[in-house]
């Protein structure tokens, strides 16, 4: 398979992506904590060959919202789930969001070492700073660390997890029964880590991961996650509406890896697209209203006014937004904050239009269209350096999944642009990553 290949990850958030997913006819109340179901998306996307399912988790149930009762804010702690789903699936990967705020980096880095022990080299971590303060107040803090700040500590924070995750060498363990002598004290490393943020002893008490380290993968796009990307990241989920954007962001952070001593090829861009496919455009027309049309007023309101933080229930919603404050004031998601004002700047919308343009898609892009159309716009932002492949967020589940296995993989597929089998076992096989060397590992002299 010599010609280039996008990848693809299904966001898997139950029942759907959608902020009314929950409302739709075809979704029952036991999709949302069922794990039989989860299991069978899963399955499904392996079907599909995606490289991976994605985990989102945000640590709050977003009771402080005035709309609260209208949305599902309840969801598994992704270690628990993907734990359970590497005992059900072979091949796909594995992604759990982990924030570096309200952790340790000792227990992070032995829980996605287990994680990849248990599914045989399957695991990645999506390294997020959490965001808001009712975050915050669930884990000690009377208010939200400045934006600066998480960053800091996430980049550390991640330098030890890997120092935790290379103190075993791979031949550390020698389980020599005859000398009682089960691993080898010389390839097992202290990492006596002091830093800012963090001090850390180790070594750790598993065994390195078996993909060296678990892929890691990261979702800021701001210019503190940009950095961060470009220096530790080999995935990045981001968010662009338009061609020229994402081809911006794509050579940007490819062209800061440099510095680090890293190759463009290191690093895999994924931006997020909510794709609603019908067999024709009218009935995919008709999909996409139906989905406009369960949204709550109030809680289209409410979640536009959550991503840019800013209250518009006093705003008359057929009308335009008011003044935004400058991106440079915001200490939440900045880089969603400037998409969505840069979004109805671009295409003067008032605040329902707004408040239904990322309804579905949080954000990220929304297509919709037949399986050729859908395939045309993933094709063009993948052969125009704008994307390495997209992280799908199907709008509502079961359904939004199967539409897009059956019918649009199939497109992709004959458009040689994506993978009929899988040809490796682990995802860094899958995504064209190289195992890391250990850091610690003592130099052989030849």
């Amino acid at each position: 398979m010599s010609k280039k290949q996008l990848k693809l990850g299904a966001f898997l958030m139950l029942p759907g992506h959608h902020v009314a997913a929950w409302r739709h006819p075809a979704v029952k109340a036991e999709y949302v904590l069922n794990f039989e179901f989860a299991k069978q998306q899963a399955l499904l996307a392996e079907r599909g060959k995606f490289d991976m399912v994605f985990l989102a988790d945000v640590p709050t149930a977003s009771y402080q919202t005035y709309v609260f009762e209208q949305q599902s804010t309840i969801c598994f702690e992704p270690f628990t789930l993907l734990s359970a789903l590497a005992a059900v699936t072979s091949k796909i990967g594995l992604v759990g969001t982990v924030s570096t705020t309200y952790n340790e980096p000792y227990n992070v880095a032995r829980k996605f070492a287990s994680l990849d022990h248990i599914s045989g080299g399957r695991a990645a971590w999506n390294v997020v700073t959490s965001i808001g303060k009712e975050a915050a107040n669930n884990f000690g803090y009377k208010e939200e660390p400045l934006h600066e700040q998480r960053y800091d500590r996430a980049e550390e924070f991640v330098k030890v997890v890997k120092k935790l995750w290379d103190s075993w060498e791979d031949d550390a363990i020698v389980y020599d029964k005859e000398n009682a002598r089960f691993a080898d004290k010389e390839k097992v490393h202290e990492i006596r880590h002091e830093g800012k943020w963090f001090y850390v002893r180790g070594p750790l008490n598993i065994a390195r991961p078996v993909q060296g380290y678990p892929v890691i993968v990261q979702a800021g796009s701001s210019e503190a996650g940009r950095e961060l990307a470009a220096k530790t990241a080999e995935v990045i989920f981001t968010a662009w509406q338009t061609l020229e954007e994402a081809q911006a962001f794509y050579r940007d952070v490819k062209s800061r890896m440099a510095k680090y001593g890293r190759h463009p090829d290191e690093l895999k861009i994924m931006p997020g697209v909510c794709p609603i496919v019908g067999r024709t455009i009218e009935e995919a027309e008709e999909k996409r209203q139906k989905f406009l049309d369960l949204i709550p007023e109030s809680l289209g309101v409410s979640r536009l006014s959550q991503q840019l933080g800013i209250d518009l229930s006093g705003y008359p919603v057929d009308g335009p937004l008011p003044e935004l404050p400058d991106v440079s004031e915001i200490n939440g998601n900045k880089s969603r904050f400037q998409l969505i004002k840069d979004l109805a700047d671009r295409e003067q919308l008032t605040i329902r239009q707004l408040y239904q343009r990322i309804a579905g898609a949080r954000g990220h892009r929304e297509i919709f269209g037949t399986p050729e159309q859908i395939a045309d716009a993933l094709q063009e932002w993948f052969e125009e350096g704008a994307a390495d492949g997209f992280n799908i967020m199907l709008p509502v589940y079961p359904d939004g999944l199967k539409d897009f296995v059956e019918l649009v993989i199939p497109e992709l597929q004959r458009r040689g642009i994506f993978r009929t089998e899988y040809e490796g076992s682990t995802l860094r096989e899958h995504l064209g990553l190289e195992r890391p060397k250990n850091q610690f590992a003592k130099k052989v002299l030849v």
